[in-house]
């Protein structure tokens, strides 16, 4: 039965997997399956970003987005639906709206370092050479990131009682994206939508998503009741979600809660909310077909199969970002 009351997301140490101790790492699997099936939630330490890291990509974003948007603009390809370079402020919408959401954003995607064929698939990134070092940080980050998502799946697959491998070819290469968001400051907001907000509330298309500490607060998301609560998260930590693949996956046994990012009070409404979530994805063949081990007569199938490329393309369309 899920916990309808909690009021904070459960914290997590990610050396407690990657350590050698049977009981921390028994622990930590046990931990992070409740609380996905519960919360749908999590804050990790310990996932190898540095302090020194974030704020170099912080303030190279930042940067990029000061831009005028001219040139910004050079780097929007309406071809590549979003998923490279930049996309122009209100051309994605949450899923079952038309409003725009009130936020820029550019997109890094896999950077593909062998032979693997798999690099043929994906469109190349598009790096602005007006900021010095964007590349650089971008890449760490994007790294970093999937080998700390990697072990989170690795504990997943063992809490779902998989073998601990389950994930790793599937996410090997995987579709992921690394996605800069800046939440612009609103002039105006008589001018704006009345039901225009940074980002309506959504569930994530991919598999998790791990999200290193936002410029300023906003994150909230909703419990099984109804009542919407904002995410915390110490400095030194990121928050990890389930997201809707995941939750095909396993017949929503691990939750993908819907979450939004509100609008500031009027007095902020004039200051910028920067934002960079990783979205871990699968290859597009990995096999979303609801797990057997996750179906049973309390809990029918509630999803059609189809693969991860199937449904990130339904998704795109959904949200406003492909034909």
């Amino acid at each position: 039965m899920a916990d309808a009351s909690f009021e904070n997301i459960p914290s997590l140490d990610l050396e407690d997997f990657r350590s050698g101790n049977k009981d921390k790492r028994t622990k930590f699997v046990a931990e992070l399956g409740n609380a996905f099936n519960n919360v749908g939630f999590v804050a990790i330490k310990n996932h190898g970003l540095s302090d020194e890291l974030r704020n170099q990509l912080y303030d190279s974003i930042q940067k990029f987005f000061s831009l005028p948007e001219e040139i910004k603009k050079q780097y929007d390809k309406p071809e590549l639906h979003g998923q490279r370079g930049y996309t122009s402020k209100g051309k994605e919408h949450a899923k079952g709206r038309t409003t725009g959401d009130l936020k820029e954003f550019f997109q890094i995607g896999q950077i593909v370092e062998d032979n693997d064929p798999i690099k043929s698939r994906y469109p190349d990134n598009l790096w602005p050479s007006e900021v010095e070092g964007m590349e650089k940080y971008a890449s760490q980050t994007y790294k970093t990131l999937e080998s700390a998502g990697q072990q989170i799946l690795k504990a997943v697959a063992l809490y779902l009682e998989l073998p601990e491998d389950y994930f790793d070819a599937k996410v090997h290469y995987g579709n992921s994206i690394l996605r800069a968001i800046h939440y612009f400051p609103i002039e105006n907001p008589d001018a704006i939508p009345s039901d225009a907000v940074r980002a309506a509330e959504h569930g994530d298309i991919n598999l998790i998503t791990l999200l290193m500490g936002a410029s300023a607060e906003g994150l909230e998301i909703k419990r099984r009741d109804g009542k919407w609560f904002p995410v915390t998260a110490l400095p030194d930590q990121i928050v990890v979600n389930v997201g809707d693949m995941l939750a095909r996956l396993t017949n929503d046994k691990l939750k993908s809660t819907i979450h939004r990012v509100v609008n500031p009070p009027k007095e902020k409404m004039k200051t910028s909310r920067y934002s960079i979530p990783f979205f871990l994805h699968p290859r597009s063949e990995m096999d979303l077909t609801c797990l057997q081990t996750c179906v049973s007569e309390e809990n029918p199938k509630k999803y059609t199969d189809m693969t991860a490329g199937e449904f990130l393309d339904e998704r795109l369309a959904e949200i406003g970002l492909k034909k």
